[in-house]
């Protein structure tokens, strides 16, 4: 398997059409987890239509993998990519029930953020988290990234059937 980045426990690489399988049973088994933070696709129709529409100059799909199973543990979408002045792009991400609490995340984000800021990546300067506030997890794995807290946006996404506030996180190519 060819990474992107690799360390000594997990890879990234871009999410492929062939993933669809794997990305659907593990979306499935994490319902629960993911309930009121994340809606991953669950059926193989939903994450086919899902996936044809993206973008591929303001979306960057990427998988987080096992380098030992060879197995995708999370998954992070690097959104709404500007670049020209801004250079700038919008995390949304999550781990899988199967794979939660390992730290396969913080060492899985952590290269994306590498990429993401790389000249031979996506060549970015900023990336944003927008995070739940009660999201005790994913605060926490931002803030162990070196995510700095910028503000509050209210009702800023419509997830689990209400309009969710977030709290903005950033970090910059300087903060790395």
């Amino acid at each position: 398997m060819t990474y992107l980045l690799a360390g000594t426990v997990v890879g990234i690489r871009k999410v492929e059409v062939d993933d669809v399988d794997e990305l659907v049973r593990l979306a499935r088994e994490s319902v629960e987890l993911h309930r009121r933070w994340a809606t991953p696709p669950q059926t193989e129709q939903a994450w086919a239509a899902w996936f044809v529409t993206r973008d591929p100059q303001a979306w960057a799909g990427l998988v987080i993998c096992e380098i030992a199973a060879g197995a995708i543990v999370g998954q992070v979408n690097v959104n709404n990519i500007v670049y020209a002045a801004f250079r700038s792009a919008a995390l949304g991400y999550n781990v899988f029930a199967s794979s939660a609490r390992r730290g396969f995340m913080t060492q899985g984000l952590g290269q994306v953020i590498r990429y993401a800021f790389a000249e031979d990546g996506l060549a970015l300067h900023r990336l944003e988290a927008n995070i739940q506030p009660d999201n005790a997890a994913s605060i926490a794995l931002v803030k162990r990234l070196g995510f700095r807290l910028e503000g509050l946006s209210p009702d800023f996404l419509f997830l689990d059937g209400a309009w969710r506030d977030h709290e903005r996180w950033a970090i910059t190519s300087e903060m790395v």
